[in-house]
């Protein structure tokens, strides 16, 4: 906190409450930008807990956004949380070797192909959207498209800076790997 400046340090505190390792993660290059790095804290704080979303399939869709950028950092911190409220193991897997999971329940399929489609082909297929509006409100369906175009610029962020998992973890992607 010491190295912070007086624009960057309420920014600091804040993320100094909520975390466990210190200003890491985007919000380690997002210091660089204070402004952008609070507005970017709140829609990510509104994004992971005050989502209408529920917490295993928010995880998912962030995981899914991992795995599409290659994102040590967001796969590593993310997995885990995915898998500790609730998603499957064999489904992160799956998805960590770049398969679509086979053994996905409807809302978790919807999530997955909503997610593909939107930052693959830039467009919801009109058969997705309308099993997205049979398995979710209106709000869910928009804060899941807020939160997968969020975490795409969290990965882009993490890439642009060059951030790496913490010391002693294993980066969940390796070289090369596609």
């Amino acid at each position: 906190m010491d190295q912070l400046s007086e624009a960057q340090k309420p920014l600091g505190e804040q993320i100094m409450k909520i975390s466990s390792v210190g200003i890491g993660g985007p919000y380690n290059p997002l210091m660089r930008s204070p402004v952008l790095g609070q507005r970017m804290f709140d829609l990510l704080h509104y994004l992971r807990w005050e989502t209408s979303v529920p917490t295993k399939l928010n995880e998912f869709a962030i995981c899914i956004i991992g795995r599409q950028w290659r994102s040590q950092v967001e796969w590593a911190a993310h997995a885990p949380l995915a898998q500790k409220a609730g998603l499957s193991p064999e489904i992160l897997a799956e998805l960590k070797a770049n398969k679509r999971p086979s053994s996905m329940a409807e809302d978790e399929a919807v999530v997955y192909d909503f997610v593909t489609e939107l930052t693959t082909t830039h467009v919801v297929s009109d058969e997705t959207y309308a099993r997205a509006k049979k398995a979710f409100k209106d709000q869910q369906i928009v804060d899941l498209t807020a939160l997968a175009g969020t975490y795409v610029t969290v990965a882009m962020v993490l890439a642009m800076a060059e951030e790496t998992v913490p010391p002693g973890r294993e980066p969940p992607f390796k070289e090369g790997e596609k």
